[in-house]
């Protein structure tokens, strides 16, 4: 069975990644393993000068990997930038699910999230929305689900009454 996939989506500065971080530790509490994969249009550097594994990846190591007692980490080198799928593909089978930040062109269901008096348009297709996120009041009446960003709660509900994830018996 395949894990199931989210996409909380949104313009710049809308919010997303204090509403991932909630969502994340309420469904942490709920017992889910839960994977999270941001995407970055840019650059970026994950290790420190002057740390071993740095110095390998200067050496011209094309993956670089650190494990310890609870963690692994693993960077590679890559010529173009790895796809969704691909990175899915690495991920353990014991997940419950997998919540990008970002990733507007992935079809997968999308939470979007919108700052109060964004000027901006939606970003995602209607046919993939799951719901909106949103500072103001939350209208009950509208076709596509409404929360506050302040409600996690009731999201982790909706993702379990959407069969999303499956609530963990215990």
């Amino acid at each position: 069975m395949a894990i199931p996939v989210i996409a909380v989506v949104g313009w710049h500065n809308a919010g997303k990644t204090t509403f991932v971080e909630r969502l994340v530790a309420e469904l942490k509490r709920r017992g889910y393993r839960i994977a999270t994969i941001k995407h970055s249009r840019e650059d970026f550097e994950l290790d420190r000068p002057g740390t071993d594994t740095y110095r390998y990846a200067q050496a011209g190591s094309d993956v670089v990997g650190i494990s310890g007692r609870h963690r692994t980490v693993l960077i590679e080198r890559r010529e173009t930038e790895m796809s969704l799928e691909e990175i899915v593909a690495r991920l353990p089978e014991s997940l419950d699910l997998i919540i990008l930040e970002g990733y507007k062109q992935a079809k997968v269901p999308k939470i979007e999230v919108i700052r109060a008096g964004a000027e901006e348009g939606r970003i995602s297709a209607p046919e993939e929305l799951l719901a909106l996120i949103v500072d103001g009041p939350v209208d009950e009446g509208e076709r596509i689900k409404r929360f506050a960003s302040t409600d996690v709660p009731r999201v982790a509900d909706f993702l379990e009454a959407q069969g999303l994830i499956m609530r963990k018996q215990g």
